[in-house]
């Protein structure tokens, strides 16, 4: 049933995608995907999964489509004009996969369309690109199962109204376009970062980040992302212990998985030779250099506080701010750094790690009383209790030798 699953999850958003093109109806496609999977339940543990589960799922769900426009009002239109553009030869079998390829990338265009509220464009992506059930996606998020499933009608409701086209981005829409769809990928993988219960949505987000890369392969931060993915993603078995947090300082590099970092820093050097770096490809490249560093004490910060510079030129956000601070605390102490974070209070403000980190730094500079204080700003301000039992203890800790 697992492997039935898995097979089914990366042939989902395929399929939805290629039948979305055929019948423009999104709604249609999700419920013929979905009754092509009960077919399969039935089918594959008996006779094996397919070496096409894409294809399997697709023919299963256009015949079930089919079926149910027939029934429609509009059905003997459609049903024409999928008569005309479907094809079973051999000859067409390549053209087939092309459009599929391409359909993927139009499905996760338009799941990301500027015109959607952020978690109308997650929740959309999890669900049709993805495949994740509406009861999995409302627990990653924790909300109601009712309230996920509000979202998607909505989303597509949305989609339908305005009537969001069904394409890839011209190229002069493309570069902030595809920002947004990388933007998305990566909301869903730190959505389950730093709690192991949420293993699957980090899994999915890396998996979607492998599938646009390879649908864009010239596009240099879609493979940027893919390697920020992989390069946090390998640290993760440290990040926790005894179901507390693990500040990468004290982390047990052995733990972390070399694979996945091999794959992680190969992806940085290809971005780096292609030479237009953005900011996922700068990411990366930050991840790049704490991975490659034995212990604690061998990083290169200096590289590091100039790439948080590179960064921030291509995005000015007061969070790149904050940790650019904090890596400068490792090249010009803790003093200048302080320094840094106190001017980002006006934005950072009602942040809990801007807090946090101040706090660290007044201990380091043995201003216990005010560190103190921070800490207790920042428990206050921090959204969940993994955060304030963390800071807690970082809190109760005294000074770090």
């Amino acid at each position: 049933m697992d492997e039935v699953g898995r097979a089914f999850r990366e042939a989902h958003g395929p399929a939805v995608a290629t039948l979305a093109r055929m019948f423009g109806d999104l709604t249609l496609a999700e419920d013929a995907v979905q009754e092509a999977f009960v077919a399969a339940l039935r089918h594959w543990p008996r006779q094996g999964i397919p070496s096409n589960p894409a294809g399997w799922i697709v023919t299963a769900a256009r015949n079930r489509a089919v079926d149910e426009v027939r029934r429609a009002a509009r059905g003997r239109e459609l049903y024409g004009k999928l008569a005309v553009t479907s094809s079973t030869g051999a000859e067409e079998r390549l053209q087939e996969a092309k459009l599929m390829r391409d359909d993927q990338l139009r499905l996760i265009f338009t799941c990301c369309h500027p015109a959607l509220r952020v978690e109308h464009q997650v929740a959309l992506t999890l669900r049709l690109i993805a495949g994740l059930g509406v009861d999995q996606i409302a627990r990653s998020f924790l909300v109601s199962e009712s309230t996920m499933a509000k979202r998607l009608v909505r989303a597509k409701y949305k989609i339908r109204s305005a009537h969001i086209p069904y394409r890839v981005p011209d190229d002069a829409e493309l570069p902030a376009r595809l920002r947004a769809v990388l933007s998305v990928l990566y909301l869903i993988y730190n959505a389950g970062a730093g709690d192991p219960l949420h293993g699957e949505l980090r899994s999915e987000a890396i998996r979607l980040a492998r599938v646009l890369a390879s649908l864009m392969p010239d596009e240099p931060e879609a493979l940027g992302l893919l390697a920020l993915m992989l390069l946090c993603e390998a640290r993760v078995p440290a990040q926790i212990r005894h179901d507390d947090v693990v500040l990468l300082r004290d982390q047990d590099r052995t733990l972390w998985d070399q694979s996945l970092i091999r794959s992680g820093l190969e992806l940085v050097r290809q971005c780096i030779r292609r030479g237009h770096p953005g900011p996922f490809q700068l990411q990366a490249a930050i991840q790049a250099v704490h991975c490659d560093a034995a212990r604690f004490e061998d990083t290169d910060w200096p590289q590091i506080v100039t790439l948080y510079d590179n960064l921030y030129d291509a995005m000015p956000t007061a969070v790149v701010a904050m940790n650019r601070a904090i890596a400068l605390a490792e090249t010009a102490g803790p003093q200048r750094a302080l320094a840094e974070l106190d001017t980002l209070a006006r934005d950072l403000g009602g942040y809990h790690l801007l807090h946090a980190s101040r706090a660290t730094m007044l201990r380091r500079l043995g201003r216990e009383k005010e560190a103190i204080h921070a800490f207790d700003v920042a428990i206050e301000l921090a959204p969940g209790s993994r955060e304030r039992g963390f800071l807690d203890r970082q809190r109760s800790a005294g000074h770090r030798r």
